[in-house]
């Protein structure tokens, strides 16, 4: 036991190093809310790896509701109001389909993301998912790279991380680790962040709220892990905001299914078309 906790200690310390060595982005993004940027101001980078950890299987929507909202933060170029140009590749693990749902149009676009500017990647294993992701985030024109595997794979190691890693510092571009059904463990990650969903604050007539996030920093480069905030995201400006407190319990969505559009309401608000298969 003792000799496994050493193991695991320098495989940490490692980690450390190695993310010590990497090249340093050319720019940082904020998260747009008081809390967190007074204390990361400046401090998470562009062209870097950055993990995000869903709690519990149950905050594995949330989690990647942050993931994509922190992607759209880092595809922002100073001074540029969305919606952003620069396409995001997303590479997701086939059997993620049936553990968390499929991706859906009308979500994306309620999050801030515009469909069309989406590129999404099915993998069949893990390894195809490292090499697809490996390969996007080479491209600069991007404006940032998300990889979801599920669970714990060997072939996501401290080595693939350190590649992934290096990649996005010769290119730019951001790319975001989503870790499914997974415990953290050694890499070169710029910040790890944990992830549980929490209750929204209600708008007029008690219409569901913004979505809301208790995000805690699990884990920064420059030593500034230890946080905690508790966030909403407001899609419209793309930025996150500090959450009010709650005057009484609401739930963030509604309790039953939202009632269908006939074609004429549809077309008024913009109909969001599923996605389509190219190639």
């Amino acid at each position: 036991m003792r000799a496994a906790h050493d193991v695991s200690a320098l495989r940490q310390m490692l980690a450390g190093l190695e993310a010590e060595r990497l090249p340093g982005a050319s720019s940082a993004f904020s998260l747009g809310a008081t809390g967190p940027d007074s204390v990361l101001a400046d401090t998470l980078a562009r062209g870097a790896l950055h993990e995000i950890y869903a709690a519990e299987g149950a905050d594995m929507p949330a989690a990647s509701g942050f993931a994509l909202a922190l992607a759209l933060r880092s595809a922002q170029a100073e001074g540029e109001a969305p919606p952003y140009p620069r396409p995001i590749v997303w590479v997701r693990q086939d059997f993620l389909d049936s553990e968390a749902g499929r991706l859906d149009a009308h979500g994306l676009r309620d999050l801030g993301l515009d469909p069309s500017r989406l590129i999404l990647v099915r993998a069949r294993d893990p390894e195809q998912a490292l090499r697809a992701a490996g390969d996007a985030v080479r491209c600069a024109a991007l404006g940032a790279v998300l990889l979801e595997p599920w669970g714990e794979p060997k072939a996501l190691d401290l080595t693939a991380t350190r590649r992934l890693a290096l990649r996005a510092g010769a290119s730019g571009v951001t790319l975001f680790l989503l870790r499914m059904a997974a415990k953290p463990s050694a890499s070169v990650a710029v910040t790890r962040w944990l992830v549980r969903p929490i209750l929204s604050n209600p708008l007029p007539a008690d219409a569901p709220g913004a979505p809301a996030f208790a995000v805690a920093l699990l884990r920064h480069r420059g030593g500034l892990q230890g946080h905690d905030w508790n966030l909403e995201w407001d899609h419209e400006s793309c930025s996150f905001r500090d959450i009010a407190p709650l005057s009484r319990p609401v739930v963030s969505v509604p309790a039953g299914k939202p009632a269908r559009q006939d074609a004429g309401a549809q077309e008024a608000a913009g109909d969001v078309r599923p996605f389509r298969r190219a190639g």
